[in-house]
């Protein structure tokens, strides 16, 4: 299985696993209700540094089109229901996952 991402909605939480080995857990910014974040099982389709505008200095694109994880000029949305959808992340916290993870790693929304 190798390495994935598991993000809990109700605990604003994104875990990174190795198999079943908890590596870190990550503070995130989810969808407001209107904007709900999708449950359900994604992967990883591709990468982009410093993609500009509200997406902070990293994007991690998911298998479902227009949602993905990515940082964010407001860290003070962090621990919210606040996005369109998407995961956000410190800028800081985003630039370690997107070193730990390869495209095609699987992430798991619940």
């Amino acid at each position: 299985m190798g390495l994935w991402i598991d993000v809990s909605i109700k605990k604003h939480q994104l875990k990174l696993f190795d198999d079943r080995k908890l590596i870190k857990t990550y503070p995130v910014a989810l969808g407001k209700m209107v904007t709900p974040t999708p449950h359900g099982a994604y992967t990883i389709i591709n990468k982009q540094p410093n993609p500009g505008g509200p997406f902070g200095v990293m994007w991690m694109g998911l298998s479902k089109p227009h949602y993905g994880i990515h940082g964010t000029n407001n860290p003070s949305s962090i621990g919210k229901s606040v996005s369109h959808g998407c995961i956000r992340m410190h800028n800081h916290d985003v630039l370690e996952l997107s070193k730990k993870v390869p495209i095609g790693t699987g992430v798991v929304i619940h």
